[in-house]
């Protein structure tokens, strides 16, 4: 019986000791985790001041490139898909053609509902091809054969 005390005492003495050391440990990893976290702190405003200067130094040429997502009201104008098989070009022609006095890029923009790049491309390949041809700047019409 007086063995099992003493192994008894022993091991509470040792669980003491041990449940010290966990405190110690636990008390020097918040202090670790307390000073390591005003560092990460100085570190990100930094990154982010780094890619703001990085933004603001992009050309102009560059941002213009990016391609965006038509919007919904865009979306909307133009036809979801052509049942006839028409390409844009015959698009963009047969509105040229029904248009008398001749018809601006910017309402072949709304009617098609493609982006300003497409439609001038579009009226350059037509010219090209002698479809169109303008009356002023900015005017198209069909070319009279």
């Amino acid at each position: 019986m007086k063995s099992v005390q003493k192994e008894l005492t022993a091991i509470s003495t040792a669980l003491a000791s041990l449940s010290q050391q966990v405190e110690k440990l636990a008390a020097a990893i918040d202090a670790d985790t307390a000073a390591a976290a005003p560092e990460k702190k100085a570190k990100a405003p930094v990154k982010k001041a780094k890619s703001l200067a990085k933004r603001a130094n992009t050309s102009a040429k560059k941002r213009a490139a990016k391609k965006t997502a038509p919007s919904s009201a865009k979306a909307k104008a133009a036809p979801a898909a052509n049942p006839k098989g028409e390409t844009m070009l015959d698009n963009i022609f047969g509105v040229i053609s029904r248009s008398r006095k001749g018809i601006t890029v910017a309402q072949l923009k709304k009617r098609t509902g493609l982006e300003k790049r497409q439609v001038s491309n579009a009226l350059y390949k037509l010219s090209n091809k002698g479809k169109i041809e303008a009356v002023s700047r900015g005017v198209y019409v069909k070319k009279k054969k």
